[in-house]
C-alpha cells in the first residue's frame, strides 16, 4: 500500500514544507531490492584493531569488496560503524564509547549502519562488568533514536567461541537486508551446529505456513530467490494464491489446515517423503479481534489454535518424527502486540507473547539435536491486513518508530532468511522486533 506521507515528505515541495512546518521527513528504506544485498561500506572500526571480531569484520568486508577504516577522517562518509566494547567492564572503560560517537556520528551515511559489539552480560566477572554490558542496551537504542536517516543502530552480545558464528550476523545486520530492523540487542554463542563455508539457502528444504500471501509469499519468494526448495502450506481456502505461487515460483503446494486432527502427521510424512525440512516458518496466523468482555469463545479458540497450538504440535512432530535434517531451523513469527500489547487483542497477543516463552524454552532443548529455534515479531507492516485499519490508527502505526514509516513484508522474510541460514547456528532461543524501533512495547 502506498505511503503518502513518506511520498510527499520527499518530494521536492513537501521536503520543503515539511522542513518549515518541522514534520517529520523520513527517509525512504533502501532494501535489497534497491541497493543490493553485501556489506555496506566504508567500515570505521573502533576502538582500535584488535576487537574480538576483527578478524570476522575484516573476512566480510574483503568478500564484500568494502574498505574498512580505523581512524575517523571529516572527510569520509562511512557506511557503517562496528565499535566493540565487550571488553567494557567499569564506567570509565564506558568513555570510549562516548568518545568514538561524539566524533563518528555525524559521518554515517544516510541508510547507514551501526553496531556495538558486547559481552554477554551474565559472563562479565563482576557486578559493574555486567551492569555496563546490560547498560549498552540503553545506549544503543537511544543512539538508534539519535541517528535518524534511515540509520539502524544494533547491539550484538558475542559469548567467548561465538566470534566465528557472528559472522552471518553482522552480515545480515550491515547489510541493507536489515532496513527495518533496530535498536534490537541479539545474543550469539558457540554454533548448534557447524555448517559448510559459504553454505546459503541452495537447496535447502523450507517449510513456509501461510504461504499464500503477505507476510509468506514474501517469505516464499526470498527463499525461492535463494535457491531453496520450497513447501508453500496453506488452508485449502486459499488454493487460488498456491496455485499461482506454485505455477509461478515453482514451489511445491500443500493445502492444509493446520488446526485439522492429523495435520501433524502429515506435515511429518510430507518432511520424511523429502528427506527431511532444513527450516520451518510458522508463519500461519489469524486475527478475531474483540475486546475480551465481548469476545465469543470461538473466536478465543480459534486464535489460539491456528497461532499457537497447531504450530507447537507440529514442532514436535517434527522434532520427535525425525522430520527436521541436521542443522536445522525453526522460526515462528510472533508479533509486537504480544510484546506490547493491544487493545482488543487479548486472544492474538497471548498467542504471540507465547512464542516467546516457547522459544526460550524450546531453544535449548533443541540445540542438542544441532536444531535452532526463534521468533520475529513484525511492528506495523504494509499488507492488506493493515491496509484495512481505520486511517488514524494507521497513521499512528507507520509514524511511532524511529524509521517514521511501515515496513513491508520482505522486511520480515530477510530477518527469517538470516536466522535460518546454516551459518547462524550461535543465534538461538531469540526473538527480533522487525518493528524500524517501535516506540512501543519493551
Amino acid at each position: 500500500m502506498s505511503d503518502r506521507y513518506l511520498d510527499f515528505a520527499n518530494s521536492g515541495v513537501g521536503g520543503w514544507l515539511t522542513g518549515a512546518l518541522g514534520l517529520p521527513r523520513p527517509a525512504p528504506l533502501r532494501r535489497r531490492a534497491e541497493a543490493g544485498a553485501g556489506l555496506v561500506g566504508p567500515l570505521l572500526l573502533g576502538p582500535d584493531t584488535d576487537g574480538r571480531l576483527a578478524t570476522t569484520l575484516g573476512r566480510l568486508a574483503g568478500t564484500a569488496g568494502q574498505k574498512t577504516h580505523v581512524e575517523w577522517s571529516p572527510d569520509v562518509r562511512y557506511g557503517g560503524l562496528v565499535f566493540d566494547a565487550s571488553g567494557c567492564g567499569d564506567a570509565a572503560a564506558a568513555q570510549g564509547l562516548y568518545r568514538f560517537f561524539h566524533q563518528a556520528i555525524r559521518s554515517v551515511a544516510e541508510h547507514g549502519r551501526i553496531v556495538v559489539i558486547g559481552t554477554t552480560p551474565e559472563l562479565m566477572a563482576d557486578a559493574e562488568g555486567e551492569a555496563i554490558q546490560r547498560g549498552l542496551e540503553g545506549f544503543v537504542r537511544s543512539l538508534a533514536k539519535e541517528a535518524r536517516r534511515s540509520i539502524g543502530v544494533h547491539l550484538l552480545y558475542v559469548a567467548p567461541g561465538g566470534e566465528d558464528a557472528a559472522g552471518s550476523t553482522l552480515d545480515f545486520l550491515l547489510s541493507p537486508r536489515s532496513a527495518y530492523v533496530s535498536g534490537q540487542a541479539i545474543r550469539v554463542a558457540a554454533p548448534v551446529a557447524t555448517s559448510e563455508p559459504g553454505a546459503g539457502h541452495k537447496g535447502r528444504r523450507v517449510l513456509v505456513t501461510g504461504a499464500s500471501r503477505g507476510i509468506g509469499e514474501a517469505i516464499t519468494r526470498l527463499f525461492v530467490a535463494d535457491g531453496a526448495q520450497v513447501v508453500a502450506l496453506d488452508v485449502a481456502g486459499a488454493a487460488e494464491g498456491l496455485s499461482a505461487l506454485s505455477a509461478e515460483l515453482g514451489v511445491d503446494a500443500l493445502a492444509l489446515d493446520i488446526t485439522a486432527p492429523d495435520a501433524a502427521e502429515a506435515i511429518l510424512a510430507d518432511a520424511l517423503a523429502r528427506g527431511g525440512y532444513d527450516v520451518v516458518v510458522h508463519n500461519a496466523g489469524i486475527t478475531r479481534d474483540r475486546t475480551l468482555a465481548r469476545m465469543e469463545p470461538r473466536e478465543w479458540d480459534s486464535v489460539m489454535a491456528v497461532n499457537l497450538s497447531a504450530p507447537l504440535a507440529i514442532t514436535r512432530g517434527l522434532v520427535e518424527g525425525g522430520g527436521m535434517r541436521p542443522n536445522g531451523r525453526i522460526i515462528a513469527v510472533s508479533s509486537l502486540s504480544g510484546i506490547a500489547g493491544n487493545m482488543g487483542q487479548s486472544n492474538y497477543a497471548l498467542s504471540k507473547a507465547a512464542w516467546i516463552g516457547a522459544v526460550r524454552r524450546l531453544a535449548p532443548k533443541l540445540a542438542g539435536q544441532g536444531i535452532t529455534i526463534n521468533a520475529v515479531a513484525p511492528g506495523f507492516i504494509e499488507t492488506q491486513m493493515t491496509a484495512a485499519i481505520p486511517f488514524a490508527i494507521r497513521e499512528a502505526g507507520r509514524r511511532m518508530n524511529s524509521m517514521g514509516q511501515g515496513g513491508h513484508p520482505v522486511d520480515v522474510a530477510e530477518t527469517i532468511a538470516w536466522l535460518a541460514h546454516p551459518a547462524s547456528g550461535g543465534v538461538n532461543g531469540q526473538v527480533v522486533r522487525v518493528c524500524g524501533q517501535s516506540l512501543l512495547g519493551a
